[in-house]
């Protein structure tokens, strides 16, 4: 990665597509902020979409409540187990919204495998080819940074942490709120006001005052 010269940056320090215009955009990730990403850089740069695996796409039934919940227990069942948890689009797959479609009618996510190396002023393709780009857009999503916490203790052996809705199981003091099931913009809106709730209980209880 230190070996570009050209321009890197994460979704995180995203400001807009126009600051690409005219530009050969390369942008890195599976995810939905990689296809969100790619509808509305495609318009302004030349853009290629490389995935370490084949894109999961999801087709058939609407995506409603009763699947949105079925989706977040599934990712809940992990947690509660203590296992690190999953992204939630690894479980539901990724869904065009009408303003990809249209991407997606232009060819922008004829997706390529990973490259095999970095250069100055672009990447080496597996079969030796290289392409010059002026951009790397890492749309690798994020992890929970919780690396705070460790004195605490609070990780299984299987590497994440037990959790029970927002609560660490190993100490009730402690809620993370954007972890696991409510990795999401409204999930960790609900989860916060859940989280809130629990802990004033906790604090109003009498073996805290």
């Amino acid at each position: 990665m230190e070996t570009f010269k050209g321009r890197q940056l994460h979704t995180a320090d995203y400001a807009g597509a126009e600051e690409f215009a005219g530009q050969r955009v390369l942008v890195v990730g599976g995810g939905a902020s990689a296809v969100q990403l790619l509808a509305e850089v495609s318009e302004h740069a030349n853009t290629t979409w490389v995935t370490r695996r084949e894109p999961v796409w999801r087709t058939g039934e609407e995506f409603g409540p009763e699947i949105g919940r079925a989706v977040v227990a599934k990712v809940e069942e992990r947690v509660r187990a203590g296992l690190p948890p999953h992204s939630v689009v690894s479980v539901t797959g990724l869904q065009l919204r009408e303003q990809e479609q249209a991407a997606a009618a232009r060819g922008v996510y004829r997706r390529r495998p990973m490259f095999q190396r970095i250069l100055p002023d672009g990447v080496r393709w597996a079969d030796g080819t290289i392409e010059r780009f002026d951009a790397i857009l890492w749309a690798t999503g994020f992890r929970a940074d919780l690396a705070h916490l460790a004195p605490l203790h609070l990780r299984e052996s299987a590497g994440g942490i037990r959790m029970d809705g927002t609560r660490v199981v190993r100490d009730d003091r402690i809620h993370l709120v954007g972890y696991g099931p409510s990795a999401s913009t409204i999930g960790a809106n609900r989860a916060g006001h859940a989280a809130a709730r629990a802990l004033r209980t906790l604090l109003n209880s009498p073996a805290t005052l």
